[in-house]
């Protein structure tokens, strides 16, 4: 579809003049349709924020919709703990939590909707009982609510900070013996698949950590998050020079260890909190995967302690 831009619309920024030529299109769907290279200026894929000049004619590809519904589909799964109220899984690296774009199927709900027969529903259909996530390729624990009510209990548990979350982490460099994170956090204003903590507004981000074991050029580490905003705590050690090991968008190339692990060297290693029913403390631990465990192997013989800071 070619969009023909009128003279008056010069200085517009590109996703506004869409989302105002094509009504039925919400802002936020046209700029995920620019992200997705799929608005073109002679066959260019675009930014949102570009000010047009007039007369320009824009080539849009509107992808034909899909199912809504997410299907249930025979996949892995760990499930460690389930009970008429929730269930606590285990997620591989490499599993998109839930559908969207560009992931119709293959998803930890496709898998959960499986493995987990009284949760369809839940909390809508597209997200069925997800109270949390985890990034594509970060492995390790999630909770999951069987019911509205527990939904609800969970959803005010993370939002509250109630929720103990513990990682360990493989990062490049040595950090100090034990440490706090504590910034802002917002979208990074020149790669928009990115988060910063170097943002004059946003919401805060707090992360706590202590070094577990030392290496000759790498640490792992324990981190316990205080709150929960995406990607804090690879844009944390990142923007403080201690980057995740092979951690593709934020670590430099000398971070990047394939040799070590194909994928950010993060794991959600314990989960604590109040039962939604019956109020009492719970906790979980899933070891590291294989492969996080190899790296560790790979990094060598730990090296001695640095002294306390």
């Amino acid at each position: 579809m070619i969009l023909e831009v009128p003279l008056d619309a010069r200085g517009t920024r590109v996703d506004q003049f869409i989302a105002r030529t094509r009504p039925e299109l919400s802002r936020s769907r046209v700029q995920a349709l620019i992200e997705a290279g799929q608005v073109r200026l002679a066959g260019k894929p675009l930014k949102p924020s570009l000010r047009l000049q007039g007369l320009e004619q824009l080539e849009l590809e509107v992808p034909a919709p899909v199912i809504a519904q997410p299907l249930a589909e025979d996949l892995p799964l760990s499930v460690i703990f389930q009970d008429r109220d929730i269930a606590v899984l285990d997620k591989a690296a490499g599993m998109v939590v839930h559908p969207g774009a560009g992931h119709h199927g293959g998803t930890l709900v496709n898998a959960l909707l499986h493995h987990v027969k009284d949760l369809e529903g839940v909390g809508g259909v597209l997200r069925p009982g997800l109270v949390h996530r985890l990034d594509k390729d970060t492995s390790g624990l999630m909770v999951v609510a069987k019911h509205d009510v527990s939904l609800r209990a969970l959803q005010a548990a993370f939002k509250s900070r109630s929720v103990e979350k513990t990682y360990l982490a493989l990062v490049l460099g040595q950090p100090p013996s034990q440490g706090t994170f504590s910034t802002l956090h917002g979208r990074h204003p020149k790669h928009r698949t990115r988060f910063t903590g170097k943002v004059t507004t946003g919401k805060p981000a707090i992360t706590h950590f202590k070094v577990k074991k030392r290496f000759e050029d790498a640490a792992l580490v324990e981190v316990g998050l205080e709150t929960g905003r995406t990607h804090q705590i690879r844009v944390h050690f990142a923007e403080a020079g201690f980057p995740l090991i092979s951690d593709a968008l934020y670590g430099p190339k000398k971070a990047q260890r394939p040799e070590l692990i194909g994928r950010q060297a993060l794991h959600a290693w314990k989960l604590a909190f109040a039962h939604p029913r019956t109020g009492k403390a719970v906790s979980f631990t899933a070891p590291p995967p294989r492969d996080f465990k190899e790296a560790e192997k790979r990094l060598g013989k730990p090296a001695p302690p640095r002294p306390r800071s």
